[in-house]
């Protein structure tokens, strides 16, 4: 079997927290790989990313463009949680078709339905089989820094026991959206993650790694009502929080971006009142939206608004911003960091994080 090859997608993990926390472990591999800073994709949410990290492509091919949707001609939105919404072949998708073996493991359960087509074993931390939890113990609640270590563990372990030629190791980032990076408690989960990386690397002193983030994160201190601010002008709107998923204990629905679905036809009026607006850096129609950031323009709205580096998007009448928010889903979280180890990546460009799944289409499984 040829060597095994590990992505590590940490999320939330924004270049800051590996400046501001000791990582011995990752250093080390640093030093004998290589490291540096890339982009995101925009959005820059979760399910965005990880798909075009699986995927090796953009949004407007594999048509995941938020982690909540609002199809034409519906009344409510759908949560983007489901392998149907993704229209591009992921790497577990092929090594599935060329005979070859995958493993998936994730914190939230959201990414393993989303992603795991193809998957010859896929598990989260949220809804794991018996017989990973008699292997490395019952997982750390959701909400917790511990979560992400064993979700590292559990991915060593399955490994042990069935080995595969790609492995997907994804976390949760709600440390990152709680604590700055130089908190005492992002010290703490960062050498949680250091030391599962460690013991993960000792386990298995052959593979390949890659890591990286989905996207990274910044301190928010501004909360923007765009309904509002349309209607004061006499525009009816729906917008819909890009960054909205079931794990709103992590960020309450407040993301740096947002889709403006339209009631009516005022979309020339709408983009000058939202570019009017204080703390919107943007407000593009569809076609520019969907150009600018390749998106797929039929699972937008009819505009694209993103909110200077402290400015979240919400309707106080729904929600009060936390003390303290951390947040992203802006261009202001696109850096991330791109790191490789054990593998032969001398010729290859690794800028944004999607090309950690070009390399997988056109190095590993192959």
């Amino acid at each position: 079997m040829n060597k095994t090859t590990v992505i590590f997608c940490i999320d939330g993990l924004d270049p800051e927290y590996l400046e501001a926390c000791e990582m011995p472990n990752l250093r080390a591999l640093v030093r004998k790989g290589f490291s540096n800073i890339g982009q995101a994709m925009m959005p820059a949410v979760t399910n965005v990313n990880n798909v075009s990290l699986v995927t090796g492509s953009y949004p407007e091919e594999h048509c995941i463009c938020s982690n909540y949707w609002l199809p034409g001609g519906r009344d409510e939105g759908i949560y983007v949680e489901s392998a149907e919404y993704v229209l591009t072949e992921t790497i577990f998708q092929r090594a599935q078709r060329q005979g070859k073996t995958s493993i998936l493991v994730t914190s939230k359960d959201k990414l393993r339905t989303l992603l795991a087509d193809g998957a010859t074993i896929s598990v989260s931390s949220e809804q794991p089989p018996e017989w990973v939890v008699a292997g490395v113990g019952p997982p750390p609640q959701i909400y917790s820094l511990e979560v992400n270590g064993w979700v590292i563990k559990a991915a060593s372990y399955i490994m042990s026991l069935n080995p595969a030629d790609v492995v997907y190791i994804t976390t949760t980032d709600y440390a990152m959206h709680t604590y700055g990076p130089d908190h005492p408690q992002s010290q703490k989960h960062m050498t949680i993650l250091d030391d599962a990386l460690g013991e993960l690397v000792e386990a298995h002193p052959d593979i390949a790694l890659l890591i990286t983030a989905d996207h990274g994160m910044s301190r928010k201190t501004r909360m923007v009502d765009l309904k509002h601010a349309l209607e004061d002008h006499g525009i009816k709107a729906d917008p819909i929080p890009i960054i909205k998923d079931r794990y709103v204990v992590h960020h309450s629905n407040l993301g740096g971006s947002m889709f403006v679905y339209l009631q009516s036809a005022d979309l020339d009026e709408a983009v000058k009142v939202l570019r009017e607006t204080c703390g919107v850096e943007e407000a593009l129609p569809r076609e520019e939206a969907a150009v600018r950031f390749r998106l797929c323009y039929e699972r937008i709205g009819d505009i694209l608004v993103t909110g200077e580096k402290d400015v979240v998007f919400g309707d106080p009448a729904e929600v009060q911003m936390p003390p303290n928010l951390r947040s992203h889903g802006s261009t202001h979280e696109l850096r991330i960091p791109i790191i490789g180890y054990n593998d032969d990546f001398s010729g290859f460009s690794f800028s944004e994080n999607r090309d950690i799944g070009c390399y997988i289409f056109e190095h590993v499984l192959v």
